[in-house]
């Protein structure tokens, strides 16, 4: 089987349950958002992660497929497995990464080590691909079972942010009023 199959030199694509779609279409917009972000933490697990990071990021990698095979069908035939049906172990790992933390007093800025700033530039791409998957959602795109999903692994990426500085040794740097 090619990469290449020309079936979208015209602007659609199709979707799992083989209907043809806009490529512009929100549920594209979705798909695409949460595949940047897996992009994004790739990049940020050939960081050299500490061991059990590199294996959580790995497992958020390997949840992210099946959040985007859930929002790319639109048939409603897939469901969603324990991992993103109840992201509770996000929380788990939040709770353990903050027993190693300073509580926060203020916003702090996306700085530090570039493990770090990655961390935190998928906490934004993350909050995109939320947004857009709300946005699907509340246009009756049946997606909503994922928003739990991604808004619990967008906290995650910011504790994750600040746990890496910490071990580096680096400190949060709180935001301060531009003059």
């Amino acid at each position: 089987m090619s990469v290449y199959t020309r079936g979208g030199d015209g602007g659609v694509t199709s979707l799992a349950d083989a209907s043809r779609v806009s490529k512009a279409a929100r549920r594209i917009g979705s798909c695409g958002d949460i595949d940047e972000l897996n992009a994004v933490l790739g990049v940020l697990a050939s960081e050299g992660l500490p061991v059990e990071a590199a294996e959580r990021v790995r497992t958020v990698q390997n949840a992210l497929f099946e959040v985007g095979a859930f929002v790319a069908d639109p048939s409603g035939r897939r469901g969603l497995g324990p991992a993103v049906a109840d992201p509770s172990w996000l929380e788990q790992w939040i709770d353990e990464m903050e027993r190693d933390l300073e509580p926060l007093h203020s916003f702090i800025l996306p700085v530090g080590t570039r493990a770090a700033a990655l961390s935190h530039q998928a906490r934004a791409v993350c909050r995109r691909a939320e947004r857009s998957t709300v946005a699907l959602n509340d246009e009756g795109g049946a997606v909503g079972g994922v928003v739990p999903f991604l808004n619990r692994l967008s906290d995650a990426l910011f504790v994750l942010a600040r746990w890496l500085n910490r071990r580096a040794s680096i400190p949060d740097v709180p935001w301060r009023l531009a003059r």
